[in-house]
């Protein structure tokens, strides 16, 4: 019998979107420096529900509000900003590497 190579293509992934970079930039910047979310949103003047959806990216941040929770968290905009672009040229490479496996069909 003559053995056929099969090639399996995984489906792409969903690119990230900008606010859930932004979110995840958040989120990590939070649990680094030891804040809660409830320390946080107390401080930023939003409340905790918003501030986890923002987190997880579900909610779009304006720029007033990035700008309090920045304060919050002892950091500034740029710096989040930067952050976010990172996640995102990450997430951009990853989406754009096509994994190709080849097996042998017996």
């Amino acid at each position: 019998m003559k053995k056929m190579a099969q090639t399996i293509r995984l489906k792409p992934m969903k690119p990230m979107l900008v606010r859930e970079a932004l979110g995840a930039a958040l989120r990590d910047l939070r649990v680094d420096r030891g804040f809660t979310l409830r320390e946080v949103a107390s401080s930023a003047l939003v409340s905790v529900g918003y501030l986890s959806e923002l987190e997880r990216g579900l909610k779009e941040a304006s720029s007033e509000l990035l700008s309090g929770i920045c304060e919050a968290l002892g950091t500034t905009e740029a710096n989040v900003l930067a952050m976010a672009s990172a996640k995102l040229a990450i997430a951009s490479a990853r989406d754009n590497v096509v994994p190709l496996f080849e097996r042998k069909a017996a």
